[in-house]
């Protein structure tokens, strides 16, 4: 049973910068892409970003786009979401995801993810 926890949310002020980290577990990871998602009050789910099974490989939202990165640690079952230059509109409840297997290239962000964590909070003030 894949099991994905999420932490690392909070509350920043805008231009601040947070990490969110994903540990893993239940699941070969290395077989695995992953993504973050995020989810704000009234809209809908939407990818924020996403790395294939190695890190070679990475899709972003193009908002976020050189203010965040996506990388992983294989060794250690655990991706990261690195975010700077927060601002408000960053705020939603961020989920981790995962996708099984090894033939996405970073081409879009890919077919569905089938797990999912709990969310964590992260909250930007002006």
């Amino acid at each position: 049973q894949v099991q994905l926890v999420e932490s690392g949310g909070g509350l920043v002020q805008a231009g601040g910068s947070l990490r969110l980290s994903c540990a893993a577990s239940g699941l070969t990871f290395s077989m695995y892409a992953m993504g973050w998602f995020r989810q704000a009050p009234g809209k809908e789910r939407e990818i924020v970003a996403a790395i294939n099974w190695n890190g070679v490989y990475t899709y972003y939202k193009d908002s976020v786009k050189g203010r965040f990165t996506i990388f992983r640690n294989n060794a250690k079952n655990t991706i990261y979401l690195q975010m700077n230059s927060l601002t408000p509109d960053d705020t939603a409840v961020y989920y981790c995801a995962a996708r099984y297997g090894r033939g996405w290239y970073g081409d879009g962000p890919g077919p569905d993810f089938e797990s999912w964590g709990q969310g964590t909070q992260v909250t930007v003030s002006s």
